[in-house]
């Protein structure tokens, strides 16, 4: 993991399963976060979220609180838009689970989805893959999956890989920057 905190979260990594897990005791105590609480976890502005809500790329909250749907959809745009642009994160959420307002058309829970995400990441780097690995390494994390759904496990792999993917180029990103910063101080 990058800088060793959770993918889209201002929180240190651990070595739990299941990322998404840590979460559900706090919006269960409090009915849902607010929108200062995702903001704390998320480190973003307040703005930001507002604007994913109002462009339909995140499901409207409920009596202004944030439950597992939403916070998981805000992990995963968080973790992919430093390399990817904000419509093609939507574009790709949208091939994976339809409308963020309707759960009917979902082939995969937002919460599943982004614990198949952390789970890749992790693999990814501790086995320091070459890009083209990739691939079989989705295959692997998201083999307990099924549905019923036409092409869903295709679409969850795919869209999966392409994730990886755009993290992975948004920490070499960040890597070159990074080095860059160094070189000019020399």
């Amino acid at each position: 993991m990058p800088e060793n905190y959770i993918p889209g979260t201002t929180l240190p990594y651990s070595e739990q399963s299941g990322m998404f897990a840590m979460f559900i005791p706090l919006i269960r105590a409090t009915d849902g976060l607010t929108l200062s609480q995702v903001c704390s976890i998320t480190g973003l502005e307040a703005s930001t979220i507002q604007n994913w809500v109002k462009r339909g790329f995140v499901a409207r909250p409920i009596q202004k609180k944030y439950h597992e749907r939403q916070l998981a959809r805000i992990l995963l745009i968080s973790s992919l838009r430093e390399s990817m642009r904000l419509e093609s994160i939507g574009e790709l959420m949208a091939v994976i689970n339809g409308s963020a307002d309707d759960e009917s058309d979902d082939i995969i829970s937002e919460e599943r989805l982004y614990d198949y995400f952390c789970e890749t990441i992790k693999q990814k780097n501790v086995s320091a893959l070459m890009p083209d690995e990739i691939p079989s390494l989705v295959e692997r994390v998201v083999s307990d999956y099924s549905s019923t759904a036409e092409n869903a496990g295709e679409r969850l792999k795919s869209a999966l890989t392409v994730m990886v993917y755009a993290h992975t180029a948004a920490e070499y990103k960040q890597r070159a920057e990074k080095m860059f910063k160094e070189m000019r101080t020399l």
